[in-house]
């Protein structure tokens, strides 16, 4: 920076701070006021861009110990000197001394041969590391005015169907490329019918990296197991017996084991008795095992077992399943 400006910009004014703040006083200033005029945030904005490097150029010198000291000497005692390409002229409060004797002494060279400042131009964005927070990890704009950060590839979707095991014990499927390459799908225990699983770095070129391969999963129906969430739903058949007297039947689960479970005295057909935990198994824990009753009305009856049937009808006659039915139906 040549040193006339030094004696003319005063960089406690332009970053708004009085003369004895502290380092954090300046810092925080300048952080503030940078980002309000920094170009990316006002693109066209020929006033914002020479803002920006006015407060640049002061956070340089201000926030450097010995630079300030400098600095603060400099406005002292050269307030009232002018320069020109030769070199100082006029007056001021150093005595017999040249001006160009004294940036010498305090740059380590003349000053026509210019300071050890740091340049602020539109080409780049020169910001100290210790702001590269303030617009992203990058800096502002990533590299220059104006200039967008680089980002990544576009994604890419691709969909595929597996079998109902497949959905709850996990799997891995390979989706094969145009150009023929295979693609590992990992697909996760517990996966639901419609779910998107992203395969990372599997998507479109782009500057910042490749994008993701978004799979969606489809699921092949069961015949027995239906799932209800996280819970799986089964039909089981019991006999009028079972049903009216009570039994312990044993029922299936997705383990291909088998569960014992309790069926009360009295269960109507189309009632739902819960098994905890015997359902879908997710790394968000697990679900339950829904059996509905379904009681089964024999089709075919041998002479015994209609005279037993006729028999529990006569022992019954007094009960009617249907009374209310009629005050229930009224509109």
């Amino acid at each position: 920076m040549a040193s006339q400006d030094w004696v003319d910009k005063d960089f406690y004014k332009i970053l708004g701070v009085p003369k004895d703040a502290s380092d954090a006083d300046i810092k925080k200033a300048y952080r503030k006021l940078a980002r309000k005029y920094h170009p990316d945030q006002n693109q066209g904005d020929a006033n914002s861009e020479r803002m920006f490097k006015d407060l640049s150029e002061a956070y340089s010198v201000l926030s450097d110990a010995e630079e300030r000291q400098q600095y603060d000497a400099i406005r002292a005692m050269g307030s009232g000197a002018r320069f020109t390409a030769g070199g100082p002229q006029g007056g001021g409060g150093a005595g017999g001394a040249g001006f160009e004797d004294i940036f010498g002494d305090l740059f380590g060279q003349t000053a026509r041969g210019g300071g050890r400042r740091t340049t602020f131009n539109a080409g780049g964005s020169n910001i100290p590391p210790e702001f590269a927070d303030l617009f992203g990890g990058g800096g502002f704009g990533g590299g220059g005015f104006g200039a967008p950060p680089p980002t990544k590839g576009a994604d890419r979707t691709a969909s595929t169907t597996i079998s109902f095991a497949g959905s709850i014990n996990g799997t891995v499927i390979g989706l094969r490329e145009p150009s023929g390459e295979v693609v590992e799908v990992r697909v996760p225990a517990g996966v639901k019918d419609g779910q998107k699983i992203r395969v990372r770095g599997k998507g479109q070129p782009g500057a910042a990296g490749a994008g993701d391969l978004m799979v969606t999963v489809h699921v092949t129906p069961h015949d027995f197991f239906t799932r209800e969430g996280n819970n799986i739903r089964i039909h089981v058949p019991v006999s009028f017996p079972e049903a009216a007297l009570g039994a312990t039947i044993e029922v299936p689960t997705l383990t291909s084991d088998t569960v014992r479970l309790k069926v009360p005295a009295g269960t109507p057909s189309g009632r739902t008795l819960r098994v905890k935990g015997r359902g879908v198994h997710t790394s968000k824990g697990n679900g339950d095992l829904l059996v509905t009753i379904d009681v089964a009305v024999p089709t075919h009856l041998n002479k015994d077992a209609r005279e037993a049937v006729e028999a529990f009808a006569d022992a019954t006659k007094g009960e009617d399943p249907r009374a209310g039915l009629a005050a229930k139906a009224r509109l």
